[in-house]
């Protein structure tokens, strides 16, 4: 437990909530007797902090992204396999208690059961601290080491569009230039996504390229993507 405190640079004054963040429910079932509690009710509530301290990262981080790049940008780092990622940096699994089955089934380095504790070992700092605390703390094992990879990832609009438009078999997808302005130091360009033939967005930007992902970000919008 110690090790584990020094990686998250927190020292429990409770440590009963740190070992019930640990609790798989296939261990609770078998220590039911016990009195022994899963992390599932941790599990519910580090979601919801982990989603607000993300939303308010983001939100204070990028002023002029829109509301559709941002809720993409927290889907992306608060998903499976970046809690996955995060538990492996802490070797998570090594304090888990799993029941006989799930430990003889892998459990111990399953994805989904190492991310759901990540989230409940996050509820457990937050009641044993402040939301400042396990503010930082998310900060400095997921948000810090995460954001700008993801942003890069997100800001590609134009793929995401693609991939979104050929899951209908057949679908086209075509970017034209509607507009060209300015000198030729700070030109202006305007572009319009066709999906089938059929305007789904418009954009401009400095260059032809910017302009493009101007238009399929306008699109991804327009679909609520």
């Amino acid at each position: 437990m110690e090790a584990l405190e020094r990686e998250l640079h927190y020292t429990f004054r409770n440590r009963a909530l740190l070992e019930e963040a640990l609790n798989h429910s296939s261990y609770a079932n078998e220590h039911r007797s016990a009195g022994i509690c899963s992390n599932e009710r941790l599990e519910f509530l580090g979601d919801s902090i982990l989603g607000f301290v993300t939303a308010e990262h983001l939100f204070k981080t990028y002023p002029e992204l829109p509301e559709g790049d941002l809720t993409r940008m927290r889907a992306a780092l608060v998903c499976e396999q970046s809690l996955y990622e995060v538990a492996q940096h802490l070797d998570l699994g090594a304090y888990l208690k799993l029941g006989r089955g799930e430990e003889a089934g892998g459990g111990r380095k399953r994805q989904s059961i190492l991310a759901d504790a990540v989230e409940a070992l996050f509820a457990a700092v937050y009641l044993d601290s402040d939301m400042e605390e396990i503010s930082r703390i998310i900060h400095d094992i997921l948000l810090d080491k995460a954001t700008d990879h993801v942003v890069e990832e997100r800001k590609d609009c134009k793929t995401t569009l693609q991939e979104l438009v050929q899951r209908e078999e057949g679908s086209s997808l075509t970017y034209q230039l509607v507009e060209e302005s300015g000198p030729d130091h700070n030109k202006l360009f305007v572009f319009e996504v066709l999906v089938n033939g059929v305007a789904a967005g418009r954009g401009s930007g400095h260059s032809k390229k910017e302009a493009e992902q101007s238009a399929a970000r306008d699109a991804l919008e327009k679909m609520g993507q």
